[in-house]
């Protein structure tokens, strides 16, 4: 596991440091001092191939900012499209962004439905985003997307078929996702094909099950990071069985405030680890 500065539950000193550095950060000129620090320590490192990120702490940054719950998500979508130029600028190859969870469906139907309207208006951007289609990005949402409402299934596939012949990048949305859930619709499919004649219980394999996650699609469908924001320092079912080897960044910022110095420092953390996958 990979703590970041200042990383941790939003309690204590931890808090306190993170509260006081991002003031100090908020500054202009502090802001773009620091900035060029960071880039000079990163510019010239190995980026993640694939990175999954956990966008945590909607509601609350609305709560401390006394707004409404889905005001949190409509700043947390703005984040979401700043994340994608920092990305490309880094090269990174595939992003996975958690933006509702099986679970997420629990929530008060008012917030559910502003959170789907939400959806339906970045996804119809994505559809004529200059950069999507000058980097040539794959869209792709994964999740039981049969629980979603109809209209954004159908906006769902016309996205996915208007980047289905781009192979640059990665961009993947789990929507109505749950990582055991995954597991289960992949062996649901895993026995439609014994069934079936087409596959052995003996050419089962590793690489076999792989090949019908959510993710098979991605060129790696491992994250080599995943990061949490809002300081929760817990996964929530999120690629359970693609993190096995994933480095965890966990930071101390509600997403909707992440930014730009918040994901360099998240790769500079990054950059920094010898990966040994257990040997």
């Amino acid at each position: 596991m990979l703590l970041c500065p200042f990383s941790g539950r939003n309690t204590g000193l931890n808090r306190y440091l993170s509260i006081l550095f991002r003031k100090l950060a908020y500054n202009p000129l502090t802001y773009r001092l620091y900035e060029k620090v960071l880039w000079s320590q990163i510019k010239h490192g190995k980026s993640p191939e694939h990175i999954g990120i956990i966008l945590d702490g909607n509601r609350r940054w609305a709560f401390e900012h006394s707004k409404d719950p889905w005001k949190g998500h409509q700043y947390g979508a703005d984040a979401v499209e700043s994340l994608l130029d920092w990305c490309l600028d880094l090269k990174i190859k595939s992003i996975t962004v958690y933006a509702f969870s099986m679970q997420n469906f629990q929530r008060p139907s008012k917030e559910i439905n502003e959170i789907m309207r939400l959806m339906e208006e970045r996804l119809t951007k994505l559809l004529v985003d200059e950069r999507i289609h000058k980097n040539e990005v794959q869209v792709k949402i994964i999740g039981r997307r049969r629980l979603l409402p109809p209209d954004l299934q159908d906006l769902i596939e016309r996205v996915e078929e208007a980047t289905a012949g781009y192979f640059n990048h990665y961009l993947n949305m789990a929507i109505a996702y749950g990582g055991r859930a995954e597991i289960v619709d992949a062996t649901k499919q895993i026995v439609e094909q014994i069934q079936t004649g087409k596959l052995a219980v003996h050419e089962i394999t590793e690489d076999v099950i792989e090949q019908y996650l959510y993710t098979a699609h991605l060129p790696q469908s491992e994250p080599d990071l995943i990061l949490r924001t809002s300081g929760e320092e817990r996964l929530s079912g999120f690629m359970i069985w693609q993190c096995a080897y994933s480095e965890l960044c966990f930071i101390d910022v509600f997403w909707p405030d992440f930014r730009r110095i918040d994901f360099w420092r998240v790769i500079r953390s990054y950059q920094k680890r010898d990966r040994r996958y257990g040997q």
